[in-house]
């Protein structure tokens, strides 16, 4: 049974933190380079029927959409975590406790400022705005040390400090 709960919780870790990190690391460039004043409806003849642009601003929403969906999804990792953890007998242990700690500050993180401000500078490419430079190097920054902790999580899942599989 450990086995299966360690399938799944790695599968779901790929699966549903891989996009977010993906996509979220994208997120800051591509609203970077929507041009101002292309509402998100987009307005004119392009081949795809949305102005110059348009598109831009499409991608944007997507890699939003992504973000957003798939940290829903992201909740899986822990709960599959828990039940591995608890089927291994370690929930005690120092690299597990700093693994749950690190993925908490992570989710808060993309709860907090993350997808917040992806939001934020989704509603003004929406509205026709130029974004700030500032603004998507703040969120680039908040996006890395996302990505950092969970690079760091994974580091610990598989290193696992005083773990008996000779790793």
């Amino acid at each position: 049974m450990t086995k299966f709960l360690l399938s799944l919780h790695v599968l779901a870790a790929i699966i549903a933190v891989g996009p977010v990190t993906v996509a979220a690391s994208m997120f800051p460039a591509a609203a970077r380079r929507v041009p101002a004043s292309v509402p998100a409806g987009g307005a004119g003849g392009g081949p795809d029927g949305g102005g110059v642009g348009a598109g831009d601003v499409r991608t944007v929403r997507l890699l939003h959409r992504i973000c957003r969906v798939y940290a829903g999804l992201g909740i899986a990792v822990p709960v599959l975590g828990f039940a591995t953890a608890a089927s291994m007998g370690v929930l005690g242990d120092a690299w597990l406790i700093t693994s749950v700690t690190l993925t908490a500050v992570a989710a808060g993180l993309l709860a907090a400022f993350v997808l917040p401000r992806q939001e934020e500078l989704l509603e003004q490419l929406a509205d026709g705005q130029p974004v700030e430079r500032a603004r998507t190097v703040r969120l680039a920054m908040f996006t890395g040390l996302f990505n950092l902790l969970w690079a760091t999580v994974t580091i610990l899942m598989i290193v696992r400090p005083g773990s008996t599989t000779g790793a």
